[in-house]
């Protein structure tokens, strides 16, 4: 059976042209299968993860079927800036041979730009739900007469706190349009959303998620201290020297101080967090882009729908707190058959999660030694070698020669050569390691067994905190109820926020604040009881650290807040 192209899509020809300048002629699955039922006019839901070309497959059959009125004639919703940014880019370039205008409309950039730009007008608006209320509320944007609704990633703002907005935004809209839902996951909110909101029997495309075992990714895992996480990563950039990696931090604090860490060694890298601006966040993604930037460190938050060709290595730097993120991830490098590596940071109090990824992906996540120094510049010596050999095989450097000849008057030939040798890996390598071997977790009998990596975990556990505490009686009362704590509560805290109903608060604004400083997912908020002055929010044991370290000291409608652990109730 031939393979279906572009062409047999009843795509319009300005579309294909605009496909075949960027270079592809067959489309991915999710493409050859949505395409042709959006073209007939379907409502339709599509589950399928990122990376699989959803945007070209909803782009190219609203774009199809658009007709130019004057007014607003399509709008997509998306979770993240980034992601909007990112479909506003891939949509304005399969439009660039149809008098087509598509804009992009999320927080962060200026109001007045965009009011400016929708009086001029616009066909197809992307944005963020928050931005897109915000300018409905306004009356600057009327969707009385849109023919297209579409929502990527939906499961994502579900997760973010988006669902009112999303419900609101859809009201302004007429019930005669084309409806396009697109989520990696289909939680039970999601079927009832496109129920309420689509045509009935609406038509489904699934497909299947792609294996982590793929032979174009190469996954392995090193085992590290928390103290000494930092020179592992630096020996294993030196030893991989990777093109182009995005290194995965939890918390936008997390990824400040890698930043600077290895800026100071002189490594090429840059970040990229919800804190920072938009203006900030775009050079830094277009610099990675065009590969003047070497590493690109980010949250989960701030990497979502960033869609980069040519990522040599994802480094989970801070491992994931769910097997699906960890996915996700990962899923940025190997990409188009190409060879990809994807290396974890695991302390021992991590092994757990690595377990429950190695169990659900089904993937071969290979413990690796940490590099030696010795190794380390084996390895770059063996490079070195191998650049001086294709010059002198192919390059012409008589210029130097003769500069070459004088120096050699002096000194030995092969002591030059050291010399030279010398002062390039000192630039390369521009500090000194502290060992030449690295300080290892104690040994573990086997991650795979449950009972033993418990066991570990909470000796390992009131170690640190016996070696922090003042005092011992005072050591030995709390080790006794932290570990209460975590017995009753294995997988959920329940927290105390010191802001409630009369400070104007609601579930969103708290859910919003949470996400956005602790950097988590939505659905890591179990459960929000908002009192009179005061809330409890129960979360995720996994992210309950987060929260307490980066919810409390900051405000909420200019409020300051303290969060803590709230007390047992009885």
């Amino acid at each position: 059976m031939e393979k279906i192209t572009f062409k047999d899509l009843n795509l319009k020809p300005e579309i294909l042209r605009a496909i075949e300048d960027l270079g592809f002629e067959y489309p991915s699955q999710i493409q050859a299968e949505a395409i042709p039922l959006a073209i007939e006019g379907h409502d339709l839901i599509a589950q399928a993860q990122t990376g699989t070309g959803k945007t070209a497959a909803f782009g190219c059959s609203l774009l199809n079927n658009l007709v130019k009125t004057g007014n607003v004639g399509a709008i997509v919703l998306a979770p993240t800036r980034e992601l909007a940014i990112q479909v506003y880019e891939d949509l304005n370039k399969l439009s660039k041979y149809e008098k087509i205008t598509v804009l992009p409309f999320y927080g962060g950039d200026s109001i007045q730009k965009q009011l400016r730009e929708l009086k001029r007008g616009v066909d197809v608006v992307v944005g963020t739900p928050g931005r897109i209320l915000d300018l409905i509320r306004r009356k600057a944007l009327l969707l009385g007469n849109a023919q297209f609704l579409v929502l990527d990633e939906a499961d994502e703002m579900l997760n973010m706190g988006f669902i009112e907005d999303i419900e609101e935004v859809i009201k302004q809209l007429p019930k005669e349009r084309q409806t396009m839902l697109f989520s990696a996951t289909m939680p039970p909110q999601i079927q009832k959303l496109a129920k309420r909101y689509m045509k009935p029997d609406p038509k489904i495309v699934a497909i299947k998620k792609v294996s982590m075992t793929v032979s174009t990714i190469t996954q392995g895992f090193f085992e590290v201290n928390q103290r000494n996480k930092f020179e592992a990563l630096c020996r294993v950039l030196d030893y991989d020297t990777p093109n182009a990696a995005i290194i995965f931090c939890r918390t936008k604090k997390g990824v400040d101080e890698l930043v600077e860490g290895l800026q100071a060694r002189n490594y090429v890298a840059e970040g990229m967090h919800g804190d920072m601006s938009q203006l900030h966040r775009m050079r830094t993604l277009k610099r990675f882009k065009e590969g003047s930037l070497s590493f690109l460190i980010a949250t989960d938050v701030a990497a979502r729908g960033i869609d980069v060709e040519g990522i040599t290595h994802v480094i989970n730097y801070d491992i994931t707190q769910d097997v699906e993120s960890y996915v996700h991830r990962v899923g940025r490098t190997g990409r188009a058959n190409r060879k990809g590596t994807a290396y974890s940071f695991i302390t021992p109090r991590e092994q757990s999660m690595l377990r429950q990824i190695r169990n659900v992906t089904k993937g071969i996540i290979t413990k690796m030694p940490i590099p030696t120094v010795e190794q380390i510049l084996e390895s770059k010596f063996t490079s070195k070698t191998d650049e001086i050999e294709k010059v002198l095989i192919e390059g012409d450097f008589s210029k130097y020669t003769k500069l070459a000849d004088e120096i050699c008057v002096n000194y030995a030939p092969v002591d030059v050569v050291a010399a030279m040798m010398k002062m390039q890996f000192d630039k390369e390598m521009s500090f000194n390691y502290t060992h030449d071997q690295m300080e290892s977790p104690a040994p573990t009998r086997d991650f795979r067994d449950n009972r033993d990596s418990r066991d570990r975990d909470s000796r390992s556990s009131r170690d640190r905190f016996s070696r922090d505490s003042r005092d011992r009686d005072n050591r030995d009362r709390d080790a006794r109820d932290s570990r209460d704590r975590d017995k009753d509560n294995i997988d959920d805290v329940r927290l105390f926020f010191s802001i409630g109903k009369r400070d104007d608060l609601t579930t969103k604004n708290l859910v919003d604040y949470i996400t956005e400083k602790a950097n988590i997912e939505g659905h890591k908020v179990t459960k929000i009881d908002i009192l009179e002055s005061f809330s409890f929010v129960t979360v995720s044991n996994d992210v309950s650290d987060a929260v307490l370290d980066n919810c409390s000291g900051n405000k909420i409608n200019n409020r300051r807040v303290n969060v803590e652990v709230a007390t047992k109730r009885r």
